[in-house]
């Protein structure tokens, strides 16, 4: 086996992880996503209730403030993976190969310490809230469940970017090499094809690229 042949051999544990960290990330998405859901027929309720029966939902704005913690933070990790954020690409667009590794290993890096540094000041907050007892002003609903989702959603953001640094430097060593679970730049027909992958599933989810539209 030649050197080049070696280098570009799958990683297997790398992939495996991959495959793990991706059922937490969906398990966290579909959290956000029904919480959005029921905070709708709240609202619904609410609405109706007021208007109709004069009878409000109690403490409806403590219950918004509370969740809104959830479908902000609990979908991060999906959306970073799928590179579904948005970002200018008009110097990235025009690069290829180990320079277009070397800045995207650059960009996730800096994501990497920035949320770093927010996992420790969240984790501060919640464990404030937890020792002061915080409530909310209406219905004094404790403040620390929803202050606590903030550092763990932040945590497999965390470890989803760590996942991209090691894929964007296996690149950065083997241009050549097949990106996995990395997002990459992508033209309009695999975005099509991956989101008809996303909504009708794939077998190779853990081994297919990950794109993004310009």
């Amino acid at each position: 086996m030649t050197s080049a042949s070696a280098s570009r051999q799958r990683p297997g544990t790398y992939i495996r992880f991959d495959g793990w960290l991706l059922k937490v990330e969906n398990a966290f998405n579909m959290v956000a996503a029904a919480s959005i859901l029921v905070l709708m027929l709240l609202a619904v309720l609410q609405i109706i209730g007021r208007n109709g029966f004069n009878l409000p939902v109690p403490g409806f704005i403590d219950i918004t403030e509370q969740a809104m913690a959830v479908f902000a933070f609990m979908g991060v990790a999906y959306c970073q993976r799928l590179g579904g954020h948005i970002r200018m690409e008009l110097v990235l667009g025009k690069l290829s190969g180990r320079a277009l590794w070397v800045f995207e290993l650059l960009g996730v890096v800096l994501i990497w310490l920035v949320v770093a540094a927010l996992v420790y000041g969240s984790w501060f907050h919640f464990e404030r809230s937890w020792t002061i007892g915080d409530s909310s002003i209406d219905i004094g609903l404790p403040t620390w469940p929803s202050k606590l989702v903030v550092p763990v959603a932040l945590s497999l953001l965390l470890a989803r970017l760590t996942l991209q640094i090691y894929g964007y430097w296996r690149l950065v060593r083997d241009p050549g090499a097949e990106p996995i679970a990395v997002p990459v730049i992508a033209d309009i027909e695999d975005v099509a094809r991956h989101e008809i992958e996303e909504t009708f599933g794939s077998d190779d989810d853990t081994t297919t690229r990950e794109g993004r539209g310009r």
